[in-house]
């Protein structure tokens, strides 16, 4: 493998990890706001808050930018990145509830789940193209 090749994998699996972290945390939130509010509700502010942490933790760990120059820049470009993943999120929603009239918590944080796993993959792509191209390439001496 070359190391361009090397790079952007281990750039995926900083990734995953974050995305794994941040998928776990949004359907968490999801679950608890879901007793409280309505299920789109639940799922908006949810993924708002996951958003916000996902694109810092990518930003520092996943693509190595640090200090604060360019950071709500980047924070405005994740939120961007969030309607994706609501639209997705929330179509899957929608897609449950006109199949089934009260679906259980656990059908619904599925559908999340499933939405997700898709935005996630534009999420990468249009991370690695858009809002970090042109930063200097991440340096983990563990991974690299």
């Amino acid at each position: 493998m070359t190391a361009a090749g090397r790079h952007v994998s281990s750039q995926a699996g900083r990734f995953a990890v974050v995305g794994a972290f941040s998928t776990v945390f949004h359907l968490a939130l999801f679950a608890a706001f879901e007793q409280v509010m309505a299920p789109q509700a639940a799922n908006l502010s949810a993924l708002v808050i996951a958003t916000v942490a996902n694109t810092a933790l990518n930003r520092r760990w996943t693509f190595g930018v640090q200090g604060r120059e360019g950071a709500a820049k980047h924070q405005l470009q994740g939120l961007v990145l969030f309607f994706v993943t609501w639209a997705a999120t929330a179509g899957g929603l929608w897609a449950v509830h006109a199949l089934v009239a009260h679906p259980p918590t656990w059908v619904q944080t599925f559908a999340v789940l499933s939405a997700n796993v898709i935005a996630t993959l534009i999420r990468f792509v249009a991370m690695r193209m858009w809002m970090f191209r042109g930063h200097a390439p991440a340096r983990h001496v563990a991974a690299d």
